[in-house]
């Protein structure tokens, strides 16, 4: 296959000078956004304990630990300002992401032991539930620093129950191991009741000597009162209980390695945990990847710096899409499927350190002379019609035959609205699209580069109606809302205006409620608010979307759970053929 693979077709162009000039103040708009979310991860990486006492008291923080377990430059943080419950510390207590330790990928994850020992906070479960989704549906390990002192008591209702509380996270630990994808547990300090689950549900238990998981804690084991309430004799015995626990918690190494055994090791000092897991994990299934690479790894030609000189931070503004993902894939080279056809849409092959991936992403700009099924106005970039959808449901369905994970790039602003368009089947053809994306069952990622928006956010990979998701990035530009704030207050205010016009009343009123739902929209669909809530996993900035797109690619193939041989594929076949590119067909003596 190395005429369809060793060199595709070249992508994308140099940046002229003017451009880069234009461009000034669109990147410093892009910096300003970054700061606000790099002041962000700075204060959740400092609330709390601080380092120094930690130190003193002979524990790494969770990020120093990270720091010494992975394969330096390969963590792909994610979550990190996620806090969709908006806990009291601004996070949800857990760090995580993707990472190479010892050559091998895994998903990683590990308490925050500077905020309450690591305890079970609200907004966590969905973190963690998360994680596991990632390590589903990457196929790969996952590795757990577990530092967890049980549940936020005075809190427990936003923690301890419901359908995606806390405790769903041990029966998924189950679920991952019986598809085969271990969970490995380095574990430190105090962990009671959920924090025993949390230390008990992996599949490989590595153990410091001052650990100890146990069903209850010193507190909970001294704290039963069969009174029903509390005196100061039930405090004085609560007080003596409380000191002997203190001393020697319940589940200590002495139980849970001398006895039970439910420890694999113990270690003296902390890096030795972490040791043990570098050890432990180079020892994990995983193809060598010139088993899956059709060339050889290559740079972009293009600076994937010079992105945030491409895409705009105004939504209105139009660009060049292939520019752009020039910059990110491998020697700036694709092979584009139906170039043609749907030009609102671009799908393709591309390389990735080597790997072949699938690209579908939304294309900018007029487009004249389109959509094909009306001549009442012509077609503009980022709004999807029927020869885009019809066109990304064949490349999902191909990709999924040929077993090429995919990357989606978001940027729209909905799908082609009104009985034109419902004539034209866009609702069903959108629909279609999911159940497509569904029956591939194929790793998946997006990006949402600018805009998701409407019914295309859901059909364009994204989580909402996506079970092959792994997870999304957002980036200083992202926008998401189910429509324009200045669409939603029209929509929501057309017939007020038109009463109050009629009554001969003033309109004032009614204007500055439709400016306030403008506001509104704007607040809470800009970046931050996006990932706080987890509408994206992580913001990320333009240049550093590659490493993602590489750690993605790199995991997806480290073991994958089915295979299409390269000579066996059909997708790099239709690119290439002449009826797909709508070339002549050649005379007799060509």
């Amino acid at each position: 296959m190395k005429p369809y693979f060793e060199k595709m077709d070249d992508l994308g162009k140099p940046l002229r000078p003017a451009q880069l000039e234009r461009m000034k103040e669109n990147r410093t708009r892009i910096e300003e956004m970054m700061a606000l979310v790099d002041a962000e991860t700075d204060r959740i990486r400092n609330v709390g304990v601080p380092d120094e006492k930690l130190h003193k008291r002979g524990q790494l923080t969770v990020w120093e630990r990270i720091e010494y377990l992975v394969d330096p430059g390969t963590f792909c943080p994610l979550h990190t300002i996620f806090d969709p419950d908006r806990e009291e510390s601004g996070s949800t207590g857990v760090v995580d992401g993707l990472a190479r330790i010892a050559g091998k990928w895994c998903v990683l994850i590990g308490f925050n032991n500077k905020w309450i020992a690591g305890a079970w906070i609200a907004g966590q479960a969905e973190n963690n539930l998360r994680v596991t989704d990632i390590a589903k549906i990457m196929n790969l390990p996952l590795v757990w620093l577990v530092n967890c002192s049980g549940v936020k008591l005075p809190e427990q209702e936003k923690v301890y129950a419901n359908r995606r509380g806390q405790g769903t996270c041990f029966f998924r630990h189950a679920e991952l191991e019986q598809m085969g994808i271990p969970v490995i547990a380095g574990i430190y300090g105090t962990n009671p009741a959920g924090g025993g689950y949390q230390g008990i549900s992996p599949t490989i238990l590595f153990a410091h000597k001052d650990a100890n998981i146990a069903v209850g804690g010193g507190g909970i084991v001294g704290g039963m009162s069969p009174k029903g309430y509390f005196d100061e004799e039930g405090a004085e015995a609560l007080i003596e209980a409380t000191r002997h626990f203190k001393a020697e918690p319940p589940g200590s190494v002495k139980v849970h390695y001398d006895h039970t055994g439910f420890f694999t090791a113990v270690f003296e000092e902390e890096q030795q945990v972490l040791d043990a897991i570098k050890e432990y994990m180079a020892d994990m299934p995983a193809y060598n990847p010139r088993f899956f690479r059709v060339a050889e790894p290559a740079q972009p030609k293009f600076d994937p710096g010079e992105i945030a000189s491409i895409v705009p931070m105004n939504q209105k503004a139009a660009y060049d899409f292939d520019n752009m993902l020039a910059r990110l894939i491998d020697n700036s080279e694709h092979l584009e499927f139906r170039p043609g056809y749907g030009p609102e849409v671009y799908t393709g092959l591309v390389k990735l350190d080597g790997y072949l991936l699938g690209v579908i992403g939304n294309r900018q700009g007029l487009l004249p002379d389109y959509p094909e099924y009306t001549n009442e106005y012509i077609g503009v970039g980022g709004k999807l019609y029927r020869q885009g959808l019809i066109k990304m449901n064949e490349f999902v369905t191909l990709c999924g035959r040929d077993r090429v994970p995919l990357i989606w790039f978001q940027d729209t602003s909905g799908i082609d609205v009104g009985d034109t368009a419902e004539k034209a089947e866009l609702l069903g053809l959108g629909q279609s699209l999911i159940y497509s994306i569904e029956q591939t069952d194929i790793p998946m990622m997006l990006v949402v580069l600018r805009k998701g928006t409407a019914a295309a956010h859901y059909v364009m990979g994204g989580p909402t109606a996506n079970n092959n998701n792994a997870f999304t990035l957002g980036t200083a530009a992202t926008e998401i809302a189910v429509m324009h704030g200045e669409t939603a207050a029209a929509a929501s205010y057309s017939r007020r205006l038109v009463k109050e016009k009629d009554a001969g009343r003033p309109l004032g009123p009614v204007i500055d409620k439709m400016n306030e739902m403008v506001r509104h929209y704007q607040e809470t669909s800009q970046p931050i608010f996006c990932a706080r809530e987890g509408f994206v996993d992580e913001v990320v900035r333009f240049e550093a979307m590659r490493t993602y797109l590489v750690a993605f690619a790199n995991g997806v193939y480290q073991n994958p759970r089915s295979i299409c041989p390269k000579h066996h594929m059909l997708l790099p076949r239709i690119i290439r053929s002449q009826r797909v590119k709508g070339l002549d067909r050649p005379g007799k003596d060509e």
